[in-house]
């Protein structure tokens, strides 16, 4: 993107908050100017390797302007059956230090307005429905949702696209 291009901020996703783990209130307003990557976890998943993976990813590029967040779900095969405190518990022991959530459903009438909003932006395989855990969103620095990657991607696979998106210059005249 050169100096001379202003891309509009996508103010939809900024719009968007959920609650954390700790019962505060998370707007997304924080993520304006942050690549982010958005993801259903859960603790008892064969997938659940992920979280070490995804906080090497945190600790490169957190202080380059990457946020994670973690959405704790049930949905899968009761494969996230705790509470709030023992989630925390699992990511504490696990050395996960990126914003985790509080628990919610991807799918269905009670989904989380952030993932009704994320399957609206990036259309799924087949049907737009998260299909397991680790599903990965991938939002650019203005909010857009530019990638959704399978539960079996590795986010070591898409590190460069990450670094990609890291790389964009976005004028601060449009923070």
């Amino acid at each position: 993107m050169s100096s001379t291009t202003t891309t509009k901020f996508n103010e939809s996703f900024y719009q968007l908050h959920a609650t954390d783990n700790k019962g505060e209130e998370f707007e997304f307003e924080r993520l304006r100017g942050k690549v982010t990557i958005i993801v259903n976890v859960a603790s008892k998943c064969g997938l659940t390797s992920q979280y070490d993976d995804l906080q090497k990813i945190y600790d490169e590029f957190q202080p380059k302007g990457l946020e994670i967040l973690g959405f704790p779900c049930n949905q899968f095969a009761g494969q996230e059956p705790g509470d709030s405190q023992e989630i925390a518990t699992f990511c504490t022991l696990r050395k996960v230090t990126f914003p985790i959530m509080k628990k919610v459903n991807v799918n269905g009438k009670e989904a989380s307005p952030v993932y009704v909003y994320l399957k609206s932006q990036a259309s799924g395989f087949i049907t737009n429905a998260i299909k397991w855990n680790f599903t990965k969103f991938l939002i650019d620095r203005h909010g857009n949702v530019v990638e959704r990657y399978s539960p079996d991607k590795n986010p070591m696979a898409f590190v460069d696209r990450i670094k990609e998106l890291l790389d964009e210059n976005v004028e601060p005249s449009t923070l």
